[in-house]
């Protein structure tokens, strides 16, 4: 199982997608779009057309933000998702 997150270190979203990833014991792979910016139309475009960071993937599948993780938390999927 791959986790990437589009993030950037300014981003209270990102800090808080990355913290329930890490309290669930789930390693990640980050690119900040800060440091790297000829990332972010990568993002964008795997995405799909979502500009703000940040924007996760797991296993190649386009989660969403950090909103979007944290109602799959809620409502009982991200495990699944995470065991696949």
């Amino acid at each position: 199982m791959t986790v990437e997150i589009y993030s950037s270190p300014l981003c209270g979203f990102c800090h808080a997608a990355k913290r329930l990833l890490s309290q669930k014991g789930v390693s990640f792979s980050e690119i900040d779009v800060l440091v790297d910016p000829a990332r972010k139309p990568e993002m964008i475009e795997r995405a799909n057309g979502q500009r703000t960071v940040p924007q996760i993937f797991i296993d190649g599948t386009h989660v969403g933000g950090c909103d979007e993780l944290y109602a799959l938390e809620r409502d009982g999927k991200l495990d699944a998702m995470l065991s696949a």
